[in-house]
């Protein structure tokens, strides 16, 4: 077993790759290409975390290609899984979940900053600011 790692890295962005098993570096490349689509986008707050990459040996399996992330996206920890029978399809599923839960945690803080304000009925501003 053979175990490569590549490390995607901006100013706020630490993301490690890592591949396991039969894993060659043309998939890894593209997996590196379609997390880096997600996590590399202005806007997000500090991100860091891993995702590896393994392929069972036992190639009987229906989905022998697996993938766990563990992404830290500022306080919040997203963690995603995917299996597909192909190292294209998994990192494009990786990408679609990766996606969704990334979206997820940065609308849920959006919600969280607007809604600390109590309605006037609860002693609130009517004018809705917050000073």
């Amino acid at each position: 077993m053979t175990v490569r790692d590549t490390d995607i890295q901006q100013a706020p962005t630490t993301v490690r790759v890592r591949g396991t098993g039969d894993v060659d570096d043309q998939a890894l490349a593209y997996v590196r290409t379609k997390v880096d689509a997600v996590l590399g986008r202005s806007g997000l707050p500090p991100v860091s975390g891993e995702v590896r990459i393994a392929n069972a040996a036992a190639h009987r399996a229906g989905h022998p290609w697996t993938a766990g992330a563990e992404i830290r996206v500022g306080r919040d920890l997203v963690v995603v899984h995917a299996e597909e029978a192909t190292a294209h399809e998994l990192a494009d599923r990786l990408h679609d979940r990766l996606r969704g839960q990334v979206e997820r945690v940065v609308h849920r803080g959006d919600t969280a900053r607007k809604s600390a304000t109590p309605p006037p009925w609860r002693g609130g501003r009517a004018d809705g600011r917050t000073e």
